[in-house]
């Protein structure tokens, strides 16, 4: 199981890449992976998108409603960076825009490609919208689509039919929110949940990005008080424009701390931003490695330079 291995003498060191948007190239990508990977990387994480609806119009001036899939390709990538590098891969699994036999088929080719570390996700609803709908065939929580994962581990395909060659079972982590999933109506929901999740198998836990430390020690304490007993690795992504201050908010839905927010708006463009977002990323994780967390987690889309900058200073 990932993150568990790390000593309690070292931190351990893990990042996200998002997969190239469609009808681009994987050089990117590499590159990311090629300014990161002398930190001993436990992981690379690998996103999954959901399809997103569009409208085109035609040339009678009618529009027709298509379905795209804007960063296709995670199993392949996972595959492409496990193969280039040797470095564990965990591709993200998620409920949104995905049915049952659509993960069944994704479960078959990680396994063909031996590829078995997961993240599991429920996923964001779709843009269009109100409140999470799951996709036809497909789930509403995490937790059933760790039932479906189980099962396959157990040998059996979602219809219960046997699966005749041998399974390599799948482990996974999930993802968990220190302050709280937007959708749960109060802390302890939330935790419920992440504990069913802990009990259905998860073995470790990502949190969202944050960027108070206090709101993540207590949620920690929390958790530990619900019962909650796997890794929670926190998840990390420095600032590097002014105009984050209200994107994060909205997007994330996490606070930015006000002595945080206010050395940001002192800055006279970006570039300063990017330091003042360097300086509190350093900062913040050297109090989180002090309070022995098991790994540091970075989100790294638009980051990269930040977060190398980051890595050197506290590993």
């Amino acid at each position: 199981m990932l993150y568990t291995a790390a000593t309690t003498q070292t931190t351990g060191f893990s990042f996200e890449v998002l997969p190239p948007l469609k009808g681009k190239g994987i050089d990117s990508l590499f590159d990311t992976v090629d300014a990161l990977r002398e930190f001993n990387p436990v992981c690379i994480n690998i996103t999954t998108h959901r399809s997103e609806h569009v409208w085109k119009e035609l040339p009678d001036g009618s529009f027709e409603r298509m379905t795209i899939r804007r960063r296709p390709g995670s199993v392949a990538v996972a595959a492409a960076i496990k193969n280039r590098y040797n470095i564990p891969v965990v591709p993200h699994i998620l409920c949104s825009g995905f049915s049952r036999e659509e993960t069944e088929y994704v479960l078959i080719d990680l396994q063909f490609l031996g590829i078995t570390d997961l993240l599991v996700l429920r996923g964001d609803k779709s843009a269009e919208d109100k409140h999470f709908v799951p996709t036809p065939g497909g789930y509403s929580h995490a937790v059933e689509l760790q039932g479906q994962i189980n099962r396959f581990n157990e040998g059996l395909f979602d219809d219960g039919s046997p699966i005749e060659s041998a399974v390599t079972p799948f482990t996974y982590g999930v993802a968990c929110y220190p302050e709280k999933h937007e959708e749960a109506p109060n802390m302890e929901r939330d935790l419920y949940w992440l504990k069913q999740k802990q009990d259905n198998g998860a073995g470790y836990a990502v949190t969202q990005l944050f960027y108070d430390n206090e709101r993540f020690f207590r949620f920690v304490e929390q958790a530990r008080e619900a019962g909650i007993t796997i890794p929670i690795i926190p998840g990390i992504k420095p600032l590097k424009r002014r105009a984050q201050l209200s994107i994060i908010p909205h997007t994330f839905k996490v606070d930015i701390p006000e002595p945080l927010a206010n050395e940001v708006l002192k800055c006279k463009d970006d570039d300063e931003v990017r330091q003042v977002g360097i300086e509190w990323g350093i900062s913040q994780c050297k109090e989180l490695m002090a309070h022995g967390v098991p790994a540091l987690h970075f989100y790294t889309a638009g980051i990269t330079d930040s977060v190398r900058t980051i890595a050197k200073a506290i590993y």
